[in-house]
């Protein structure tokens, strides 16, 4: 006699490597994925091509023109090794960028990213990618799946997953910090509930504080 293994539900995050909010969320998924049957996929979205046909303040949209290149770098990460490298990639730009603070010095991005992609055990001569438009029309691909799940009004991180009615799709959560343990567990029940109820739409306040990484 067996035990019986509950079966892991994909759960898709589409997220752009320069996004604190969205790194905050990807940490709380990665704790849901301890205590819930959920195996996370990582997936590309861009806040540079999600912005680029609107009426912004001009210095977001300077910051915004930077924060392609990381996105190509991970992309090109994609197209040389597949999409399975992207979660530990990921998580070794976010430590960089948010936690120890280094996407603020953007004149050291390149070679932040570089090591990153060695401590990724990829090539970090990828890095290269930062200034190439190869992998752009992938980005795009990318970014419009996503974003099509839930709309134009919102940014990263998008999340999707089926559900027993069809295909589940949200912005956010936007946390911090990240809930561990069983509290990561509840709210992603929360979420779900709300989010596969049909007609929902918005729920939301202000926020009172800025991404807390630890």
């Amino acid at each position: 006699m067996t035990d019986a293994v509950t079966p892991k539900v994909p759960v898709d995050l589409w997220f752009d490597p320069s996004c604190p909010w969205a790194w905050m969320t990807s940490r709380w998924l990665l704790e849901v994925a301890d205590v819930r049957p959920i195996e996370p996929r990582w997936r590309l979205m861009s806040l540079t091509v999600l912005n680029e046909d609107k009426d912004i303040p001009e210095d977001y949209r300077r910051m915004l023109v930077g924060a392609m290149g990381p996105v190509r770098v991970v992309a090109a990460a994609a197209a040389k090794y597949g999409e399975e490298v992207l979660g530990r990639l990921y998580t070794e730009i976010g430590v960089r960028f948010h936690n120890q603070g280094r996407v603020k010095d953007r004149e050291a991005i390149p070679a932040t990213l570089a090591e990153a992609l060695e401590a990724a055990g990829l090539d970090p001569g990828l890095v290269s990618a930062i200034d190439s438009t190869e992998h752009d029309e992938y980005i795009r691909a990318s970014h419009a799946e996503g974003i099509g799940l839930v709309g134009q009004e919102v940014g990263t991180p998008v999340i999707a997953v089926d559900g027993p009615e069809g295909k589940i799709a949200f912005f956010g959560p936007v946390v911090s910090p990240a809930p561990r343990g069983e509290a990561a567990g509840r709210l992603w029940d929360g979420v779900l509930l709300v989010a596969g109820t049909d007609g929902f739409f918005e729920i939301k306040r202000s926020r009172t504080r800025g991404p807390i990484f630890d």
